[in-house]
């Protein structure tokens, strides 16, 4: 049986129509017009002034972070339930993350322990430079909440929409409501560039200094001058053509991932145990993956893993949720604040299967393996 992935690419009908302009024009070299024309598209879409193409969701949130003058000894706040790329940046800095519990409604960061970790860290003398607020699965964190505790204490808010491109709260896109938002064109996420990412931001000072930073911080000099230290960031012009086709297509990416989500909330509707992450109001989600809770004392035993192996003997993909950055080895000895609900979360969720590209077969294998499961007929 061929493989049912999780959230593989899935290409338009333009992307190789920009990747031979590319060839056809000798643009192979990092930046050229691609790039131009897909930020400006970029910013179209998402209603941001600004963009900078870069080489990763994580190049974005470094550059940030850089931005927003984090250095060594300082503390950033970071929700602990999310992808380890989030908090990674942080280290480079040579900061300390202080990891942020989630809330229930939507999985992300808790306003109710991030104004108390806030307020414990400056009464420690040590007032926290920026937070990274993520917008996990394409659901949009409360974002109100957390901007008005920004706006308090006068602490700057990085976006991680890395996973919810094409989502909004209140007609908004995710991504814009912070001072610096970031973007993931990974080959998994609902479009793809092959590997990419960007930072978008109102403020022209922050995407002009990511871009001179992102292309090795070189002076305007004809000679190779350095007055910063520079990193390799760019994104290059074959791979913003790729972008550009994807963006054509995105608002049917979007529609496609959430007509999974209903098929397999219409699968569950009877099943008594499981539970689903669901858009609250006035958020519109991507559902860039459809995840669920499973509580195993109501559905007579069987567990997220139980589903997962079940799946994967079909050779169908399904994965555990993210595992707190405050469990992780490497960031064990971080401060961390909350009650343990990222971590009930951890331990009774799991990803099923979110492509755009799955077909009306796929879905009906995935359900006739859940069939097997749970027993029904």
């Amino acid at each position: 049986m061929d493989k049912i992935w999780l959230s593989s690419p899935h290409m338009g009908e333009n992307e190789l129509k920009y990747v031979q302009e590319a060839f056809a024009t000798n643009w192979i070299a990092p930046l050229g017009p691609h790039v131009n024309g897909f930020e400006k598209e970029l910013g179209n879409y998402t209603g941001s002034k600004h963009v900078a193409a870069l080489s990763s969701g994580t190049s974005a949130i470094h550059l940030a972070l850089i931005l927003l003058g984090v250095a060594q000894g300082d503390e950033v706040l970071c929700q602990s339930f999310t992808f380890s790329a989030s908090a990674n940046p942080i280290a480079y800095q040579g900061a300390t993350p202080i990891f942020i519990d989630s809330e229930t409604d939507t999985w992300n960061m808790s306003p109710k322990f991030l104004e108390e970790a806030i307020k414990d860290r400056i009464a420690k003398g040590k007032k926290p430079k920026t937070i990274i607020a993520v917008h996990l699965y394409g659901m949009a964190a409360k974002i109100e909440e957390i901007m008005a505790i920004s706006e308090k204490y006068d602490i700057p808010v990085i976006e991680d929409a890395a996973e919810a491109l094409g989502s909004t709260f209140k007609g908004k896109a995710l991504g814009t409501f912070g001072q610096i938002g970031i973007l993931s064109f990974n080959g998994n996420k609902i479009i793809t560039t092959s590997g990419g990412g960007a930072l978008i931001s109102d403020t022209q000072e922050y995407a002009d200094k990511a871009r001179f930073l992102a292309t090795q911080a070189r002076d305007d000099a004809p000679h190779y001058q350095h007055t910063h230290i520079g990193y390799n960031y760019r994104m290059s012009n074959i791979c913003a053509g790729i972008g550009r086709g994807q963006l054509e297509v995105l608002d049917q990416r979007v529609a496609q991932r959430r007509t999974n989500f209903f098929f397999y909330k219409e699968f569950f509707k009877n099943i008594e145990g499981v539970t689903f992450l669901e858009e609250v109001e006035n958020s519109f989600s991507n559902f860039w993956l459809t995840a669920i809770l499973v509580d195993e004392k109501l559905t007579g035993g069987i567990t997220t893993e139980t589903i997962r192996l079940a799946l994967e003997e079909k050779n169908i993909e399904a994965r555990p949720l993210w595992k707190p950055m405050h469990l992780q080895p490497i960031f064990e000895s971080s401060p961390f604040y909350g009650d343990g609900t990222s971590e009930k979360l951890f331990k009774k969720g799991l990803c099923l299967p979110s492509g755009s590209n799955m077909t009306d077969d796929d879905r009906e294998r995935i359900a006739n393996t859940l069939k097997i499961i749970f027993k029904r007929n």
